[in-house]
């Protein structure tokens, strides 16, 4: 008896469970962010660049991609959609994919002037070179002096620079260390380690939730003896952070897609 009120209460709320499960994974596509086109090494979204300039950042972007592999995009953006820019870069780096498969080499400078921020997003191969000390200074010195002067193109061109010569083992924050810069170094990169330990990926909340409901819904179709119906297997996000995008400009023959971010690099608010 109590065997037949089960499968009975299973064949009711199945039904309920399933349309759970489609509402939940519609509201979580809903929420997705929309992530900007990757039509280049200089996305400018925002337009805070020159043609000029972004013909001569992706010249130099090319020069350091072609001999290493190693790819470092520019990207500006009219807005992070209600998330933290740290959020943001690693959702946005996963998405495009950029950096080598297995080397993970990819960095990008991102610039949200609407919230005023910006962000330099490293790859996990390239930790060890753009390192924390590294691309803190390179914000701190060569970008938000430039943005808080009302002068973004050449924050941006400067700190693209910087990064170049970091990559080439070039650059040394020693203009950022000692006198009166000592404490505020200090107090940065203690905060810059607070966000690298507790990144949490926002996104395994809704995964988890639709998992969930989905295993309940596969149960109460087999006890329910319902498999000619629609079984909830092999549901897919078609837009997730694991997901890589190509590239491919007009005569280099590159493209992005295989590497991956874990919330290293520094932020910055002007």
């Amino acid at each position: 008896m109590r065997a037949r009120m089960a499968i009975a209460l299973w064949r009711g709320l199945w039904p309920a469970l399933l349309l759970a499960a489609m509402l939940a994974s519609q509201s979580v596509s809903a929420a997705e962010p929309k992530w900007p086109e990757l039509t280049g090494r200089v996305v400018d979204e925002a337009g805070l660049l020159s043609q000029q300039q972004r013909a001569e950042l992706d010249s130099k972007l090319t020069q350091i991609e072609t001999p290493s592999g190693t790819q470092l995009v520019v990207v500006t953006v009219n807005s992070l959609q209600g998330l933290e820019i740290e959020e943001y870069g690693v959702g946005l780096g996963r998405h495009w994919g950029i950096g080598q498969v297995g080397k993970n080499n990819g960095a990008m400078l991102i610039v949200a002037p609407n919230e005023r921020e910006v962000r330099i997003e490293v790859g996990y191969g390239l930790e060890g070179v753009l390192t924390d000390a590294i691309t803190a200074s390179i914000i701190q010195t060569d970008i938000l002096p430039a943005f808080r002067a009302g002068h973004m193109d050449q924050g941006i061109v400067a700190g693209t620079d910087s990064l170049l010569k970091a990559l080439n083992g070039d650059y040394a924050p020693s203009q950022w260390s000692g006198g009166d810069n000592a404490e505020l170094q200090t107090k940065l990169q203690e905060q810059m380690r607070q966000e690298n330990d507790f990144f949490f990926p926002f996104w395994i909340v809704p995964v988890a939730f639709i998992s969930f409901w989905l295993a309940i819904v596969i149960l109460a179709i087999r006890f329910g003896k319902k498999g000619r119906g629609t079984t909830g297997r092999g549901w897919t996000s078609s837009s997730s952070f694991g997901s890589s995008s190509s590239f491919s400009s007009s005569g280099s023959g590159f493209s992005f897609g295989g590497g991956s971010f874990g919330g290293g690099g520094s932020s910055g608010r002007w």
